[in-house]
């Protein structure tokens, strides 16, 4: 089935990729008080390359095409790995607030390089949204900040995970044009395992010690926000631009939030409210369409990739 029949499934996987996303800030904080920053990565690489790689397995997929494995490593290396290990290490630097403003640089920099080395161009539309949930992921930041200081290398480590979460999008978009969103998490996965593979030893002291709950917390880790997550941010990244697939992420501070306030007792602040619905606000601004204004009495525009428009670009050529 294609988008077309089914337009729903790619919003619903975007969706679905940003609600765990956003649930994963909760359980690292509480995997993070019994495990180091690496070996937190490495064990919920591990968790995760064990649940896709199962699921792979059941489903016969095999290997993807030969032109995937450029994005698959790139990602596999910056976004799975090193992202992983700098945000784990940055979040214990600096207060969450400072760190949800500099990561959030993530989705400027995927449609800036998105529109560099992918030819996706920068919609004004597009523009608009980031703007506006940059200025709500700020005024989130700002309403979460503690009263602890920032540390130079907790700001660089925030900042070096932006980009490593930029780079690894922009590098598996194409990726995708030449295995499933599966294959590509899938193995995307276990190279960030492997990257983390150092951390074995202080995975294993620091597991033997840690409370049953930390280890769970990181197994959902693995299991969800990496696993089912990642397939479905792929799922839905191969149906859209980069840029608005990084937009859609400005979500995520603002569902933490909520999630903050339910699971931690954590209220949020009138600002922090306030920053939430300009983080909604801007996405839902970068993800609508253009209106084309067809005129009186005609139909609209079809919708771009249909058979119809194809066969109308056909016959003018």
């Amino acid at each position: 089935m294609t988008t077309t029949t089914h337009p729903w499934r790619a919003p619903a996987a975007a969706c679905t990729t940003v609600v765990l996303w956003a649930s994963a800030f909760v359980s690292i904080r509480s995997a993070g008080e019994a495990y180091s920053p690496g070996a937190l990565a490495l064990g919920r690489l591990l968790a995760g390359t064990l649940v896709l790689g199962a699921i792979l397995i059941v489903r016969r997929e095999g290997l993807p095409g030969r032109g995937a494995w450029p994005g698959i490593i790139t990602s596999g290396v910056l976004w799975f790995g090193l992202y992983m290990v700098a945000l784990n290490w940055g979040e214990q630097e600096v207060d969450a607030g400072t760190a949800a403003m500099l990561v959030n640089i993530g989705p400027i920099l995927i449609a800036l390089l998105g529109a560099r080395m992918l030819g996706e161009g920068l919609p004004r539309r597009l523009l608009l949204g980031m703007g506006v949930s940059f200025a709500g992921a700020v005024v989130v930041g700002l309403a979460m900040s503690g009263h602890g200081g920032s540390s130079v290398l907790g700001v660089a480590l925030c900042l070096l995970a932006a980009v490593a979460y930029a780079a690894g999008v922009v590098s598996q978009k194409p990726a995708l044009a030449h295995g499933s969103s599966l294959q590509i998490n899938t193995f995307g996965c276990l190279i960030g395992a492997v990257a983390c593979l150092p951390f074995t030893g202080v995975l294993v002291s620091e597991a033997a010690d840690a409370p049953l709950s930390a280890t769970l917390n990181m197994v959902y880790l693995g299991v969800f926000p990496t696993a089912l997550a990642f397939t479905t941010w792929g799922y839905a990244l191969a149906r859209t631009t980069a840029g608005k697939m990084g937009a859609t992420t400005y979500a995520v501070p603002a569902l933490v939030v909520g999630m903050a306030w339910v699971l931690l007792d954590e209220v949020p602040t009138p600002l922090g409210i306030v920053g939430g619905v300009l983080c909604l606000a801007g996405v839902a601004v970068s993800r609508s369409r253009q209106q084309t204004g067809p005129t009186r009495g005609n139909p609209a525009r079809p919708v771009e990739g249909s058979r119809h428009d194809e066969e109308r670009q056909a016959e003018r050529a």
